[in-house]
């Protein structure tokens, strides 16, 4: 049975899509339904931010403020695996450029072995050492630190007496980690991050990880030399920058002042407007922990910080801005020093702007020269890309020996199997297997009842009819389905899940009729995510990479929560419902099948709970999470990635708990 239905797949079976829709459109003003899963997901958030809001109203002396900040960098510290080397990396000077003024040193410097990092370091002509130190984080620029407005920020500190060190981060400029066949970088930097982030979120970690490693080590690089005086260090970036800044100010007490850009809203605006961004912008169960992108000038309080924004910021909403800098001016007030925290707002779009780069001057002159003076940009030119290139052939990764982070991450994933294999070696097989409900974050069974069910229409085959089905597991969810009823029930109830839609092998001739008329009993339905409840958002490159679940799954990353773990409560309801179908007198537990993506979430669902199920069958091969590491492009494995499950088990782990027999397919 099982070579014919794996045949009908392969020849593309699929049924009429219109005559199979179960869900009506929406009317009026009801939420359409491939945008239901992120609006129930932003409920929960509200509720989180909610309950965080609560608790920073109850912080009032210096005390509490303290405790607040230490918890807060402790879990920070703890998502990102922050701890970074003490030792400042040694740089090598590639070249200089000239300027009015100013000169600039080009850098390559090592943060990790074979791992190198190109900067500009702009140094001001005439002035008397040792000078004032700024650190300048790139944004999402592809030229990285050769962007204009990060050279004009730089050239803009050194003609006003401070040094000012610009480096390219991963994915940009000099240091892309995924190269073409002509040895061009082959994704935007928004994507490169994200697809490093697929990765370490399965060790652990995040892509953040990896960008604050290059920081912290370039700050200690700045502070490590004779013309730097290392207790007069900024920090300040703009939209990816900004959020680099935002992380460093709030990790590193060295930075002495700090001003990031167009980066800070709340995370109740972000929701409302952009959504989630890419992965380093992202932290596993911030949300729900109490995380707010306020908390990260909080910590740093009360050091002087500049929150750089922008009008029309149409990524982040200058509404929250403005919340966040009301939040830290009361938390600064509280430790006497109110005047250390400001706001800059020019009437402009998104970007590093001439008006929040002098703003940005004169905030570093204020705190690290004592200057407080009106600095203006005047005209001057930028240096061309080729003149501020530093490796010999444009990219770091052409360097003898390189490794990226991505080999990075596979040397953590080698070390974390040995562990796991020790783990399941010596643990008893109930921790183990609640280990991973933590991690996926599913309820316990005994509260996944049985959905709702409600039939909307019926469909009328030789042999059989399909009833249109909408099964309601709570208030917030309905998932379509069609069940599949023989004319002669003899034979077993299958669940069936394809991740292209229950559409997708239902059409006459196809594999679900096949079982059909055997004498089965097929439900397939559409879980939170697929199908007719397939999300639908604007922002392309998630779904041009990632799949239409991309701003969902970093929602419920946020939360805490994995679509994985969603997926296999879903799973888990649909069987409690056919088992509770008495209209027959013996009843068999469930076959499951499932294809595709859906694979994963169906062997979570069997290998937790084997007593609902009497067998798994996966019509498409399972790559290992271990697997996903060595791929050189994982793109279509974000939704599916689950924080930290590499340090407790991998897929082949859940099949081998499965009882003997249980499994079929490839």
């Amino acid at each position: 049975m099982h070579a014919v239905l794996l045949i009908a797949t392969a020849l593309g079976w699929a049924g009429d899509t219109g005559e199979l829709r179960v869900l009506a459109p929406p009317r009026g003003s009801e939420t359409p339904h491939g945008q239901r899963l992120y609006a129930s997901l932003k409920r929960e958030a509200r509720a989180a931010l909610d309950r965080r809001e609560r608790r920073y109203e109850q912080v009032k002396t210096p005390e509490e403020v303290r405790r607040w900040q230490a918890d807060r960098r402790a879990f920070f510290v703890r998502q990102i695996d922050g701890r970074v080397p003490a030792s400042a990396p040694r740089a090598e000077k590639v070249g200089t450029l000239c300027g009015d003024g100013f000169h600039v040193e080009k850098l390559i410097y090592e943060t990790r072995p074979h791992h190198h990092v190109t900067a500009l370091l702009y140094l001001p002509e005439g002035a008397r050492p040792p000078l004032p130190g700024v650190l300048i984080a790139c944004g999402h620029s592809a030229n990285g630190k050769a962007y204009e407005p990060y050279q004009r920020m730089g050239i803009l500190l050194a003609k006003n007496g401070m040094a000012a060190l610009c480096y390219d981060p991963i994915g940009q400029g000099e240091r892309s980690q995924i190269l073409g066949p002509g040895g061009k970088p082959l994704y935007d930097c928004v994507c490169e991050h994200t697809l490093v982030g697929i990765g370490s979120i399965l060790l652990g970690i995040n892509t953040a990880h990896y960008r604050v490693w290059d920081g912290i080590q370039s700050l200690q690089y700045l502070q490590s030399r004779a013309d730097i005086d290392p207790r007069r260090i900024g920090c300040t970036g703009n939209s990816g920058g900004g959020t680099e800044t935002s992380y460093l100010m709030a990790l590193d007490d060295r930075i002495a002042c700090a001003a990031p850009g167009c980066y800070l809203t709340t995370f109740r605006c972000l929701l409302d407007s952009s959504g989630p961004q890419d992965a380093e912008q992202n932290l596993a169960g911030q949300i729900a922990f109490g995380l707010d992108e306020a908390d990260y000038v909080i910590m740093r309080a009360p050091r002087p910080t500049l929150i750089c924004a922008a009008t029309r910021d149409a990524t982040f909403d200058i509404a929250g801005t403005w919340d966040i800098f009301r939040q830290a001016k009361r938390i600064y007030s509280r430790l006497g020093y109110p005047e250390r925290v400001d706001l800059a707002e020019p009437d402009e779009p998104h970007g590093f702007t001439r008006p929040l780069r002098e703003a940005t001057a004169r905030w570093m002159s204020r705190w690290l020269l004592g200057r407080d003076v009106l600095i203006v940009e005047p005209a001057f030119p930028a240096f061309t890309e080729e003149q501020v290139r530093c490796t010999p052939r444009g990219q770091v990764m052409f360097l003898p020996g390189e490794q990226s982070v991505m080999e990075f991450n596979r040397q953590r994933g080698a070390k974390l199997a040995l562990q796991r294999q020790k783990l399941w070696a010596e643990m008893p097989r109930a921790e183990m297997l609640g280990r991973v409900r933590e991690l996926i974050g599913v309820w316990p069974l005994s509260s996944v009842g049985a959905p709702r069910s409600c039939t909307v229409g019926k469909l009328r085959r030789e042999g059989y009819c399909i009833a249109k089905k909408i099964l309601t597991p709570d208030p917030e969810t309905s998932l379509p389905a069609l069940d599949f009823l023989p004319d002669r029930r003899s034979g077993e109830v299958y669940l069936y899940l394809h991740s292209a839609g229950k559409q997708a092998d239902a059409g006459p001739g196809g594999p679900i009729e096949a079982l059909v008329r055997q004498g089965h009993q097929v439900l397939a339905v559409d879980v939170r995510g697929i199908g007719e409840i397939e999300c639908e958002h604007p922002r392309e490159w998630y779904r041009a990479l990632f799949g239409p679940n991309g701003r969902e799954f970093f929602l419920a990353y946020l939360l805490g929560k994995s679509l994985v773990g969603l997926n296999t409560e879903d799973i888990w309801g649909c069987a409690r419902f056919l088992a509770g179908d008495r209209s027959r007198a013996a009843l068999p537990k469930v076959r499951l099948v499932a294809t595709g993506k859906l694979g994963i979430a169906a062997l979570h669902a069997a290998a937790l709970e084997p007593e609902l199920f009497a067998s798994l069958t996966l019509r498409d091969k399972l790559p290992g999470w271990a697997d996903v590491l060595a791929m050189p492009v994982p793109k279509e494995h974000l939704v599916n990635a689950v924080h930290g499950a590499l340090g407790t088990y991998d897929l082949p782990d859940l099949i081998r708990m499965l009882p003997p027999g249980f499994l079929t397919g490839p």
